[in-house]
């Protein structure tokens, strides 16, 4: 199906800055995946759907394996190098993370709408096919 693709102007730098600002929870995700795995993993085994955590084997290959996709696809989004495969990539990561720690939990209701705002803008770089053009002569004497 054909998507009809509507064109607006917004600044570079609005753009910049919201991918800039997005990637940062990631990054530091990341860390912390890769060096408090055991705190991450009692994490999982305490939530309620738990479980998912461990479906692709052991939850502390889970929690590394996270911490390498988010730490890379994070620093891509943070300086704009193939957005919105990193955007897609880190979606693929929230999701999980976000059914297994999140869902399921009265206390975590503040952090599982976190995840969800997370989402929105990450569905913004990957429906987007970002890219900066400058405005030709003609555009700019019109």
């Amino acid at each position: 199906m054909d998507q009809k693709t509507t064109t607006f102007e917004v600044k570079k730098s609005s753009v910049v800055i919201l991918r800039m600002m997005l990637s940062g929870i990631f990054i530091v995700a990341s860390l912390n995946h890769l060096f408090n795995v055991e705190k991450t993993v009692s994490r999982i085994e305490q939530a309620n759907f738990g479980a998912i955590g461990q479906v692709m084997g052991s939850p502390e290959l889970a929690v590394i394996a996270s911490g390498i996709v988010m730490l890379i696809a994070g620093l891509a989004l943070l300086v704009g190098f193939k957005t919105k495969w990193s955007a897609i990539l880190l979606i693929l990561v929230l999701i999980p993370i976000t059914l297994t720690i999140q869902v399921g939990q009265v206390q975590s209701m503040g952090p599982l709408f976190k995840n969800i705002g997370l989402a929105g803008g990450l569905l913004f770089f990957a429906m987007n096919d970002i890219q900066f053009r400058k405005k030709s002569e003609s555009t700019l004497n019109k």
